[in-house]
């Protein structure tokens, strides 16, 4: 969830000085891609870049320096709603509009990018590549999550829900892996930030798995795929998600209503209303086959280092560096515990330099915790497999619930020693507290 303030101080002064982006990138010597992060709450520019700013505009850099996060009460979130065909997308964004308006927020859609070419008219798919094709899909789509970002930054209401049908990686699906490196570098972006750059993802499975009467083509003009093919865009698109770190699925074990109920459950516990619940379970594992879980098509592996912020005693600090091969997102999270296994969680996107300014206020009675983490979805739920440097017999396994009586299914190759939940000597934070 990004913060604003400098973003909307930016927008304003730009606006009033008559300079568009990239005008004001010039005279900076930045680029328009780095002014348009600024405006949208995703990085601030460094030190040097504000007294440029400063002088620029003449404002004092004091003024530049004092937005910080809390001084409105604004939240914006951004989330996909993505899946195979005929998963029931757009029946669902009618229920998150008149569920999520009851709660007071401004629910803003995002249509699907390629539904909207593929009946305008415009038919791209004869004439270029599908390469190209998914390139110009992938551009429109981060256009309009720009625009519809600075709508929402304007909207006079404190809680905005801007809703994604599909999301930025979704393309991954529908291109070979040469494909999609291809688009990254068109872009010039990479997979983490495309994947991680909404605060969570819902994917609904399609009626092909599990509902097969309910399959049509009937609905949807851009439709096609007969079921055979949408299972297997269902389970790329499972692929292609899979390592971000809210990433749910919603299944076909139900009806279709319950199953719209499931995911405006999912999508509530994720907003905090009426309150930001996490229900997880912990169990510790013996040190599973990296090459099995490296191999594993479902399976993302990223790197984590955690560390801890000093803190009152009834509340958890901390901060993280995620992601993998240079590329990463960073993140502060609150917590705080009702019981063993549930908490009030409180989570907020950084940017690298706000990350970088967090370090200076480290606990330096914990040590930070460097893991690496293996993303892994078997039959339609979400694991986490944390390694640790300093095991090499076992690991730890955590599972995220919307009921404290849900069931697990485990993957075979995963071998339980027990469960670990109410026990504090496997907790993050204690192991922040062993002796180097």
């Amino acid at each position: 969830m990004n913060d604003y303030n400098f973003g909307n101080l930016l927008y304003k002064l730009r606006i009033e000085a008559n300079l568009t982006q990239n005008e004001l990138a010039q005279k900076l010597n930045v680029t328009n891609k780095a002014i348009s992060k600024w405006e949208n709450g995703k990085s601030k520019p460094t030190l040097n870049t504000l007294k440029e700013i400063s002088i620029l505009f003449d404002i004092p850099i004091e003024k530049l320096l004092d937005t910080k996060e809390n001084t409105t009460n604004k939240k914006i979130v951004k989330i996909v709603i993505t899946g195979g065909p005929c998963a029931g997308k757009t029946t669902a964004m009618s229920w998150i509009q008149n569920e999520f308006q009851k709660m007071d927020y401004d629910v803003i859609f995002i249509g699907e990018v390629a539904t909207e070419l593929l009946t305008s008219g415009v038919n791209l798919q004869n004439s270029i590549s599908n390469c190209d094709f998914e390139i110009n899909i992938l551009n429109l789509q981060i256009e309009k999550e720009k625009i519809y970002e600075q709508i929402a930054k304007r909207l006079k209401s404190n809680k905005v829900l801007i809703v994604c049908d599909r999301g930025t990686i979704d393309c991954k699906a529908f291109m070979t892996k040469l494909e999609f490196n291809k688009a990254l570098k068109n872009i010039k972006s990479n997979e983490i930030e495309l994947r991680d750059n909404y605060d969570a993802v819902f994917h609904l499975v399609t009626a092909a798995k599990g509902a097969k009467k309910y399959y049509t083509l009937e609905n949807n003009k851009a439709r096609t795929e007969s079921i055979e093919e949408a299972i297997v865009k269902d389970n790329k698109l499972i692929e292609a998600w899979t390592g971000h770190p809210h990433f749910r699925i919603i299944d076909n074990s139900t009806d279709f209503e319950n199953k719209m109920k499931r995911l405006i459950k999912e999508i509530a516990l994720f907003l905090g209303e009426p309150e930001p619940l996490e229900i997880e379970r912990k169990f510790l594992i013996k040190y599973p086959n990296l090459s099995w879980l490296d191999n594993y098509k479902n399976c993302k592996r990223i790197e984590i280092i955690q560390t801890y912020l000093k803190s009152d005693n009834d509340e958890e600090i901390r901060i993280r560096q995620r992601g993998y091969n240079g590329n990463y997102i960073y993140t502060k999270t609150i917590k705080r515990n009702i019981n063993d296994i549930k908490r009030i969680e409180i989570e907020k996107r950084l940017s690298k330099d706000e990350y970088l300014n967090l370090l200076m206020n480290a606990d330096e009675n914990k040590q930070p915790i460097r893991k690496t983490r293996y993303c892994l979805t078997y039959k339609n739920q979400y694991f986490e497999i944390d390694i640790f440097p300093f095991w090499k017999d076992k690991a730890i396994v955590e599972i995220e619930l919307n009921n404290e009586n849900e069931s697990i299914e485990f993957p075979k190759q995963l071998k339980l020693i027990k469960e670990v939940t109410k026990n504090n000597e496997y907790k993050n934070s204690y192991i922040a507290n062993r002796k180097i």
